[in-house]
């Protein structure tokens, strides 16, 4: 097989939603489809009655929520697949942002009786930022709730795209009969006694009437025939460029419009294509090998405290045991792998290459931080795996004898990218910074239980972590001895200044006009 083959059989793409939309659940209906697992969990009123093999932290399984990305590499249809399940809750946005710079495409669910939330509306906005082709699931047909069509505009009207339905249900609620898919012009029924396929190619035959009655046959052909009116017709290219959403109706828990998503995604999705860096654009068919790391996970497996780092192949293949150059360290560093790792969830496959689309995990030594880059030479640096400034900010107390425990755990959870970590110049202190207050928690737990060490959180009135740079020494040696007492480190040893509020932000940002003050962590690029 030709490299270009290897490239092309390859589909990397993530799951995406607000919580409690079924995300995970479609997860492991596909991963079911594909014979990788043999039976699926389920989440009920937030409770895990069976862990979902996508949720493999403990804090995961109690909570019953997703509050880290994970990878499931599995194969469908001659296909090598990646999926990557991200954390739907607000709190971990910024996971499932990094994610999405490792995936060639989305599947975003909607719960079908809320309709587009909240963090549904701001995970759309990266993947329009990227212009990342994107299919919809409206999910949970099965309950009771408002009509296709007002989903429809909302979805157009909230998410700023496009969108035309490729299935289309039969009622809905206790009602729910199935639905027909207009993609390959199949009507998939609930309860058909064993026969859940029908072929339909022409919406005017009796065929309806025979299997879903005169009644539900008569409205099908109406609301085809109205949205036909409506909505553009299906166009690849429009999709692949992120301008149209294709959209499927089902209902994951019972595994009901599912496995034609599934089908429709292999059959359009694209594959591999090419990353940005900073210095230029890299093709997925180029033969020398590049990559980054676009998440780091410690403790994957508790009885080994491993630390892995999870790594997207760009261009070019990977291999096991062979040298490659860590462009962030120095020119004569190079690191070599000889247990590299496909993931289902927390189980891992030991493989000898990978190709790009590919996401591997290669076990870290603390070599890695997210936004390395690997390659056989060239000095790249891939875009958009940024830190953001952090919103909620708590002093770091330790409440045990274990310093060492805590010292080196903290850093390794801030290495993940599930906090940050600064150091105030005076004092010493450690400040840990955050997107939401769920992640405390999360650490506090993992620290605990991962590492041995127990801590507690002080809240600090910060307004805003800023990253500050400047051209002008002299201003810039002013501003520090002034605010010597706001100013910190992050764990790169780059300055911070903590903002008290919003107006004193902007009163020092117009005092200081020749300093810059950076609201993410690529302003080092």
């Amino acid at each position: 097989m030709s490299h270009a083959d290897d490239v092309n059989v390859r589909k990397t793409f993530a799951i995406i939603s607000h919580p409690d939309a079924g995300k995970t659940t479609l997860t492991e209906k596909f991963l079911l489809f594909a014979g990788a697992i043999q039976s699926a969990g389920a989440v009920k009123s937030n409770k895990i009655q069976k862990s979902t093999i996508s949720d493999f932290m403990e804090i995961e399984r109690q909570r019953g929520i997703s509050v880290a990305s994970a990878v499931m590499s599995f194969e469908y249809k001659d296909m090598n697949i990646n999926l990557l399940d991200t954390p739907g809750h607000k709190d971990f946005a910024e996971d499932t942002y990094r994610t999405l710079t490792a995936v060639d495409s989305v599947i975003l669910v909607v719960d079908s009786v809320k309709g587009v939330e909240e963090q549904t509306e701001k995970l759309m906005k990266v993947c329009r930022m990227r212009s990342t082709p994107v299919i919809i699931f409206v999910n949970k047909l099965d309950r009771e709730g408002g009509s296709p069509f007002e989903l429809l505009d909302e979805l157009e009207n909230k998410l700023k795209i496009k969108v035309r339905p490729l299935s289309w249900p039969i009622s809905r609620g206790s009602d729910f009969k199935g639905v027909y898919n207009l993609h390959n012009q199949n009507l998939y029924l609930m309860h058909s006694q064993g026969k859940d396929v029908i072929a339909v190619t022409d919406l005017k035959s009796k065929t309806l009437e025979e299997h879903i009655g005169a009644k539900y046959a008569k409205q099908l052909r109406e609301d085809v025939e109205l949205f036909d009116g409506v909505y553009d017709s299906f166009d690849k290219f429009h999709y692949l460029s992120g301008e149209l959403a294709p959209v499927f109706f089902g209902s994951a828990l019972n595994n009901f419009g599912v496995k034609e998503l599934l089908d429709t995604f292999v059959e359009i999705a694209p594959g591999p294509g090419a990353m940005m860096t900073e210095s230029r654009k890299v093709l997925p068919d180029e033969t020398a090998f590049s990559g980054f790391v676009f998440k780091i996970h410690a403790n994957l497996d508790a009885r080994h405290r491993d630390r892995i780092a999870f790594f997207r192949v760009c261009s070019g293949k990977f291999e096991r045991n062979k040298f490659y150059h860590h462009v962030r360290l120095n020119t004569d560093t190079q690191l070599r792998f000889n247990t590299p790792a496909a993931f289902l969830g927390q189980k891992k496959e030991l493989i000898e290459e990978a190709y790009p689309g590919d996401v591997i995990g290669l076990y870290d030594k603390e070599n890695f931080k997210i936004g390395d880059t690997l390659t056989e030479g060239e000095e790249l640096k891939f875009h958009g795996i940024p830190s953001f400034s952090p919103e909620i900010f708590k002093e770091l107390i330790h409440t045990s004898m274990k310093a060492k425990q805590l010292e080196k755990g903290i850093h390794q959870l801030t290495d993940e990218g599930l906090a940050q970590l600064f150091t105030f110049t005076y004092g010493r202190r450690k400040i840990v910074g955050t997107v939401g207050q769920l992640q405390f928690e999360v650490i506090q737990y993992r620290l605990k239980h991962e590492y041995g060490a127990e801590c507690r959180f002080e809240p600090l009135k910060f307004y805003k972590a800023c990253w500050i740079t400047s051209k002008n020494p002299v201003m810039f040696e002013d501003f520090c001895r002034f605010k010597a007492d706001s100013l910190g480190y992050d764990k790169d040893k780059n300055l911070v200044f903590f903002a008290e509020s919003e107006w004193s932000l902007n009163y020092f940002r117009e005092k200081y006009p020749d300093i810059e003050f950076h609201f993410t962590s690529e302003f080092q690029k």
